[in-house]
Protein backbone atom coordinates (compact mmCIF):
# COMPACT_ATOMS: atom_id res chain seq x y z
CA UNK A 1 0.00 0.00 0.00
CA UNK A 2 1.60 3.04 -0.88
CA UNK A 3 1.74 6.52 1.20
CA UNK A 4 1.40 9.83 -0.26
CA UNK A 5 4.62 12.12 0.46
CA UNK A 6 4.73 15.10 2.27
CA UNK A 7 2.66 18.24 1.07
CA UNK A 8 4.06 21.46 0.48
CA UNK A 9 2.55 22.63 3.24
CA UNK A 10 4.57 19.83 5.28
CA UNK A 11 7.76 20.96 3.86
CA UNK A 12 7.25 24.49 4.15
CA UNK A 13 6.80 23.78 8.33
CA UNK A 14 10.09 21.98 7.73
CA UNK A 15 11.56 25.22 6.14
CA UNK A 16 10.49 27.64 9.26
CA UNK A 17 11.64 24.66 11.28
CA UNK A 18 14.92 25.09 10.41
CA UNK A 19 17.66 25.69 12.75
CA UNK A 20 19.62 28.89 11.55
CA UNK A 21 22.55 27.76 13.80
CA UNK A 22 22.60 24.32 12.56
CA UNK A 23 22.71 25.70 9.37
CA UNK A 24 25.47 27.83 9.88
CA UNK A 25 27.22 24.97 11.65
CA UNK A 26 27.57 23.27 8.26
CA UNK A 27 28.38 26.14 6.51
CA UNK A 28 31.30 27.17 8.63
CA UNK A 29 32.53 23.61 8.64
CA UNK A 30 32.69 23.61 4.54
CA UNK A 31 33.82 27.17 4.67
CA UNK A 32 33.34 29.54 1.60
CA UNK A 33 34.11 32.80 0.52
CA UNK A 34 33.15 34.62 -2.89
CA UNK A 35 36.05 35.07 -5.04
CA UNK A 36 34.12 37.47 -7.22
CA UNK A 37 35.03 35.19 -10.21
CA UNK A 38 31.77 35.92 -11.92
CA UNK A 39 30.68 32.14 -12.68
CA UNK A 40 27.38 32.27 -10.79
CA UNK A 41 26.45 35.59 -12.69
CA UNK A 42 27.26 34.39 -16.24
CA UNK A 43 26.26 31.86 -18.82
CA UNK A 44 27.84 28.82 -18.99
CA UNK A 45 29.49 26.63 -21.84
CA UNK A 46 27.43 23.69 -22.96
CA UNK A 47 29.29 22.20 -25.87
CA UNK A 48 29.44 24.16 -28.94
CA UNK A 49 26.86 26.85 -27.34
CA UNK A 50 26.22 29.01 -24.13
CA UNK A 51 23.61 28.39 -21.97
CA UNK A 52 22.44 31.41 -21.38
CA UNK A 53 22.38 31.98 -16.77
CA UNK A 54 19.75 31.30 -15.04
CA UNK A 55 18.74 32.19 -11.60
CA UNK A 56 15.47 32.44 -10.39
CA UNK A 57 13.18 35.67 -9.14
CA UNK A 58 10.53 36.27 -7.28
CA UNK A 59 7.59 38.63 -8.24
CA UNK A 60 8.36 40.99 -5.08
CA UNK A 61 12.47 40.76 -6.00
CA UNK A 62 11.73 42.19 -9.41
CA UNK A 63 9.55 45.00 -8.00
CA UNK A 64 11.89 45.68 -4.94
CA UNK A 65 15.29 45.61 -7.58
CA UNK A 66 12.78 47.92 -9.98
CA UNK A 67 12.09 50.43 -7.14
CA UNK A 68 16.32 50.78 -6.33
CA UNK A 69 17.52 51.17 -9.47
CA UNK A 70 18.95 55.05 -10.01
CA UNK A 71 16.92 55.03 -13.37
CA UNK A 72 13.37 53.54 -13.83
CA UNK A 73 13.42 49.80 -15.20
CA UNK A 74 10.51 48.08 -16.45
CA UNK A 75 9.85 44.35 -15.61
CA UNK A 76 11.11 43.24 -18.59
CA UNK A 77 14.57 45.00 -17.79
CA UNK A 78 15.01 43.12 -14.70
CA UNK A 79 13.18 39.62 -15.08
CA UNK A 80 12.35 36.91 -18.04
CA UNK A 81 10.05 34.02 -18.05
CA UNK A 82 12.38 31.11 -17.39
CA UNK A 83 12.63 29.12 -20.30
CA UNK A 84 12.38 25.51 -18.82
CA UNK A 85 8.91 24.56 -20.32
CA UNK A 86 8.72 26.13 -23.29
CA UNK A 87 9.40 25.54 -26.71
CA UNK A 88 10.99 27.02 -29.52
CA UNK A 89 7.90 28.18 -32.34
CA UNK A 90 8.57 29.77 -35.66
CA UNK A 91 8.19 33.27 -33.66
CA UNK A 92 9.89 32.61 -30.87
CA UNK A 93 9.56 30.98 -27.45
CA UNK A 94 6.50 29.92 -26.40
CA UNK A 95 3.87 28.35 -23.95
CA UNK A 96 3.48 28.40 -20.49
CA UNK A 97 6.14 28.30 -17.78
CA UNK A 98 6.44 28.70 -13.85
CA UNK A 99 9.20 31.50 -12.91
CA UNK A 100 11.09 34.11 -13.55
CA UNK A 101 14.81 34.40 -14.05
CA UNK A 102 16.94 36.86 -14.09
CA UNK A 103 16.91 39.15 -17.65
CA UNK A 104 20.26 38.69 -19.42
CA UNK A 105 22.39 40.11 -22.11
CA UNK A 106 22.95 38.63 -25.53
CA UNK A 107 26.52 36.82 -23.86
CA UNK A 108 23.87 34.93 -21.59
CA UNK A 109 25.12 37.09 -18.57
CA UNK A 110 23.08 39.01 -15.95
CA UNK A 111 22.17 41.94 -16.88
CA UNK A 112 23.76 43.42 -13.22
CA UNK A 113 26.63 41.61 -13.65
CA UNK A 114 29.91 44.05 -14.15
CA UNK A 115 33.38 43.03 -14.49
CA UNK A 116 36.31 45.11 -14.00
CA UNK A 117 40.23 44.07 -13.95
CA UNK A 118 39.42 40.22 -14.13
CA UNK A 119 37.17 40.90 -10.65
CA UNK A 120 33.04 40.67 -10.71
CA UNK A 121 30.56 42.50 -9.09
CA UNK A 122 26.69 43.17 -8.91
CA UNK A 123 25.04 46.25 -9.59
CA UNK A 124 22.02 45.53 -7.79
CA UNK A 125 23.86 43.56 -4.79
CA UNK A 126 21.91 45.03 -2.13
CA UNK A 127 18.70 44.36 -3.76
CA UNK A 128 19.85 41.10 -5.40
CA UNK A 129 17.48 37.72 -5.13
CA UNK A 130 17.96 35.56 -2.24
CA UNK A 131 18.93 32.75 -4.66
CA UNK A 132 21.96 34.79 -5.73
CA UNK A 133 22.86 35.86 -2.15
CA UNK A 134 22.66 32.17 -0.73
CA UNK A 135 24.96 30.74 -3.62
CA UNK A 136 26.65 28.06 -3.63
CA UNK A 137 24.34 26.81 -0.92
CA UNK A 138 20.80 25.51 -1.06
CA UNK A 139 18.54 23.00 1.23
CA UNK A 140 17.10 19.55 0.36
CA UNK A 141 13.07 20.28 0.71
CA UNK A 142 10.69 18.70 -1.45
CA UNK A 143 9.23 22.50 -3.24
CA UNK A 144 12.11 24.14 -2.97
CA UNK A 145 15.13 24.57 -5.99
CA UNK A 146 16.38 21.67 -6.97
CA UNK A 147 19.59 20.54 -4.07
CA UNK A 148 22.95 21.24 -6.29
CA UNK A 149 26.09 19.42 -5.45
CA UNK A 150 27.68 17.40 -2.35
CA UNK A 151 25.84 17.22 1.11
CA UNK A 152 27.75 19.40 3.60
CA UNK A 153 26.13 18.11 6.88
CA UNK A 154 25.65 14.45 7.99
CA UNK A 155 21.49 15.42 7.64
CA UNK A 156 22.18 15.88 3.86
CA UNK A 157 20.17 18.93 4.56
CA UNK A 158 22.46 21.57 3.25
CA UNK A 159 23.92 21.35 -0.47
CA UNK A 160 26.80 22.76 -2.13
CA UNK A 161 27.25 23.66 -5.57
CA UNK A 162 30.97 23.24 -6.96
CA UNK A 163 32.50 27.03 -6.49
CA UNK A 164 35.79 27.83 -6.23
CA UNK A 165 34.83 30.15 -2.99
CA UNK A 166 34.69 27.09 -1.12
CA UNK A 167 36.76 25.26 1.46
CA UNK A 168 37.88 29.05 2.23
CA UNK A 169 37.22 30.64 5.96
CA UNK A 170 34.23 32.22 7.18
CA UNK A 171 33.31 33.74 10.34
CA UNK A 172 30.51 32.82 11.86
CA UNK A 173 28.57 36.04 12.04
CA UNK A 174 29.02 35.88 8.33
CA UNK A 175 27.92 31.68 8.41
CA UNK A 176 25.16 32.85 10.15
CA UNK A 177 24.00 35.66 8.20
CA UNK A 178 24.33 33.06 5.44
CA UNK A 179 22.52 30.95 7.12
CA UNK A 180 19.53 33.35 7.86
CA UNK A 181 18.95 34.09 4.54
CA UNK A 182 19.47 30.28 2.66
CA UNK A 183 16.30 29.77 5.44
CA UNK A 184 14.53 32.43 4.41
CA UNK A 185 15.09 31.29 0.68
CA UNK A 186 13.76 28.05 1.36
CA UNK A 187 10.49 29.10 3.09
CA UNK A 188 10.08 31.98 0.33
CA UNK A 189 10.47 29.37 -2.85
CA UNK A 190 7.80 26.87 -0.79
CA UNK A 191 5.43 29.95 -0.65
CA UNK A 192 6.03 30.77 -4.24
CA UNK A 193 5.19 26.99 -5.03
CA UNK A 194 2.13 26.90 -2.86
CA UNK A 195 0.80 30.56 -4.37
CA UNK A 196 1.40 29.14 -8.16
CA UNK A 197 -0.50 25.79 -7.71
CA UNK A 198 -3.17 27.50 -5.65
CA UNK A 199 -3.54 30.11 -8.76
CA UNK A 200 -2.72 28.33 -11.42
CA UNK A 201 -5.41 28.46 -14.13
CA UNK A 202 -4.33 27.18 -18.20
CA UNK A 203 -4.04 29.58 -20.46
CA UNK A 204 -4.30 28.91 -23.63
CA UNK A 205 -1.23 30.57 -25.88
CA UNK A 206 -0.92 30.89 -29.40
CA UNK A 207 2.49 31.48 -32.07
CA UNK A 208 4.73 33.08 -29.96
CA UNK A 209 3.10 33.88 -26.66
CA UNK A 210 4.05 33.13 -23.20
CA UNK A 211 2.68 33.57 -20.13
CA UNK A 212 4.42 32.86 -16.40
CA UNK A 213 2.07 31.40 -14.26
CA UNK A 214 3.47 32.99 -10.34
CA UNK A 215 2.11 33.24 -6.85
CA UNK A 216 0.34 36.00 -7.96
CA UNK A 217 -1.81 34.36 -11.17
CA UNK A 218 -0.69 34.12 -15.15
CA UNK A 219 1.08 37.35 -16.25
CA UNK A 220 2.67 38.40 -19.99
CA UNK A 221 6.29 38.42 -20.32
CA UNK A 222 6.03 41.77 -19.63
CA UNK A 223 4.79 41.34 -15.96
CA UNK A 224 1.05 42.63 -16.70
CA UNK A 225 -1.11 40.19 -15.44
CA UNK A 226 -3.36 38.16 -18.32
CA UNK A 227 -6.88 38.88 -18.94
CA UNK A 228 -9.51 36.50 -18.10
Amino acid sequence: MSHAGPTLEDELERARDLSVSDLADAIESLGFECTRCGACCTGHDAGDETEPHTATVFPDEVREVQDAAETPLDWRDVARPMPFGLVEGDDGPEGETFEWALQTDACGDCVFYEESDGQGACSVHPDRPLICETYPFSVALGGTSQPMGEAVDEEGMVRAHECEGLGRDISREDAEELAAALKERAVRELEEAIGVRDEFAPVETGPGEVVVHDSEGAKRPDGTPVED
